[in-house]
């Protein structure tokens, strides 16, 4: 049973299964929950321990199925996606809600941040290509998405901070 949930959360419920970019899709679809999430104003608190959670088992799970995947950092395993995508969002959710912003400008930001985790997840500047090439457990597989999450959340920060000046 441990194994057949596990999998169904490392898979994020087979979506990395689907298509050639499973985790592009995966950070597409954290991104629409989080947007439903924001719509609905669900409570940052409870996404945040949420967050910790999934974190934490996650790493637990990589480490327990490993041979359930061809390669440790399966492109099926896509819950690293979830969790570096939601680095950003929840930065943003957190700041934005308690503004009481529109629902058109944190989508907006939603979708910065999509593009800006999906470029440091695939470019893997340093650090990430050095916790991707050298921590091959699921500590390894979760951090590097978490790294490209914090990269993408202070750049995003930067250009809103400029853009706020012009």
């Amino acid at each position: 049973m441990i194994r057949i949930l596990g999998k169904l959360i490392l898979t994020m419920f087979n979506i990395g299964k689907l298509g050639n970019f499973p985790g592009t899709v995966a950070s597409a679809i954290t991104s629409l929950l989080y947007i439903i999430f924001f719509y609905f104003k669900i409570h940052y608190l409870l996404l945040f321990i949420i967050f910790i959670f999934l974190f934490l088992v996650s790493i637990q799970l990589i480490n327990l199925l490993k041979d359930e995947f061809g390669d440790i950092d399966s492109k099926e395993i896509v819950i690293d996606e979830y969790l570096g995508q939601s680095i950003p969002i929840l930065f943003f959710y957190f700041i934005l809600l308690e503004a009481s912003a529109s629902i058109d400008f944190f989508s907006i930001i939603v979708l910065i941040s999509f593009i800006g985790f999906r470029f440091f997840d695939i470019l893997k500047p340093y650090p990430i290509n050095y916790i991707d090439n050298n921590f091959k457990n699921g500590f390894g597989v979760v951090f590097d998405d978490i790294i490209a999450g914090i990269f993408t959340t202070i750049v995003l920060y930067i250009f809103i901070l400029i853009y706020d000046k012009f």
